[in-house]
């Protein structure tokens, strides 16, 4: 991981007006961070939420987002942000707050890897069941991630540790080239390029086969930024949780905002939400904590040696209040 304590410094002074006071950037047109928007289905809650209105609805002028591949960069860009929240890989959260940045979780985000699927070439049959990986290789993205998490716990599960190459590829691209040209056996791929691409690969599975429920992203947000402008954190979970509530009850309309947000085709957007909520219907949390999918994530980063074994104490790091009534666990 990353190192994040250089930013922790840096943030004391993130939120300040030039005359040292504290500003209210939510009144002026701003940027959220959210990570992978439009690279992966995290960030269409924020996509149909933008193209509604929804955050108009609550004060907020949403005018784009800012994003990255992940990890460190994620937490350090919604930090230094006018508004220091940002929706942000769990993984990431957790090492950043062992490293004493000062955050807190205020919502969950995705909660499912469905829209994660495992390909291979069309013409090898050869891989059907998580015993055939045995002797071949397998593409994941990058140490620390949730594909490194996902297919450690996967042959953690086969018993099949060490009997497995494993390869980082990095982006999903680069996969599918290594895939190709015979670097890797297997490779994965997210929506909604599976819906782009799914005509010249074989799925095997997707990841929620290996993990049913996992936490992959929350919502975060700079501590005394949280103090002191508590409403606009409340604001920024009610207009993503009405994203939510829209995806489910319009897919269609939700598809030509994804398309319109991502520049992609309406087809496959539509293609990416479907496939997504035929395999869980509850992808994107309205705000409310999934602990069994966070400690999933826990004991994945945990495996991967990117923490230390042992409890971790989400109790110390969580504040469920700026959730909307009905998504709060009590």
């Amino acid at each position: 991981m990353q190192n994040l304590l250089p930013w922790v410094m840096l943030l004391a002074f993130c939120g300040l007006g030039c005359d040292g006071t504290p500003s209210d950037p939510s009144k002026a047109p701003i940027q959220l961070t959210v990570t992978n928007f439009g690279q992966t289905m995290f960030g269409v809650p924020f996509a149909v939420a933008k193209d509604k209105g929804f955050f108009k609805e609550v004060g907020i002028d949403v005018t784009g987002f800012v994003t990255s591949a992940g990890g460190g960069t994620t937490i350090r860009n919604a930090l230094a942000s006018e508004i220091p929240y940002g929706e942000v890989a769990l993984s990431a959260a957790i090492a950043a707050i062992q490293q004493g940045v000062p955050l807190t979780i205020v919502h969950a985000g995705v909660v499912s890897v469905a829209d994660q699927v495992w390909v291979t070439r069309k013409d090898d049959t050869s891989i059907t069941t998580f015993a055939d990986l045995k002797g071949k290789t397998l593409g994941y993205s990058s140490p620390q991630s949730v594909t490194d998490m996902i297919t450690t716990m996967l042959l953690d599960q086969a018993k099949l540790t060490g009997q497995v190459q494993r390869r980082s590829t990095g982006t999903i691209a680069a996969g599918l080239t290594a895939l190709r040209a015979g670097g890797v056996d297997m490779t994965y791929v997210n929506e909604p390029v599976w819906s782009q691409e799914k005509g010249n690969y074989r799925m095997v599975w997707d990841s929620s086969k290996v993990a049913p429920r996992v936490t992959a992203t929350v919502g975060i947000v700079k501590k005394d930024y949280l103090k002191t402008n508590p409403d606009t954190i409340r604001a920024i979970i009610a207009a993503r949780k009405k994203g939510v509530e829209y995806i489910l009850r319009n897919p269609a309309e939700s598809a030509a905002a994804l398309a319109r947000e991502y520049k992609i085709e309406v087809v496959h957007a539509r293609g990416a939400i479907d496939n997504i909520l035929s395999v869980n219907s509850v992808y994107w949390s309205g705000g409310r904590f999934d602990l069994e999918g966070m400690n999933v994530m826990l004991k994945g980063l945990q495996l991967t040696r990117a923490i230390e074994p042992g409890p971790f104490d989400w109790a110390n790091v969580i504040d469920e209040s700026y959730l909307p009534a009905d998504e709060r666990s009590k």
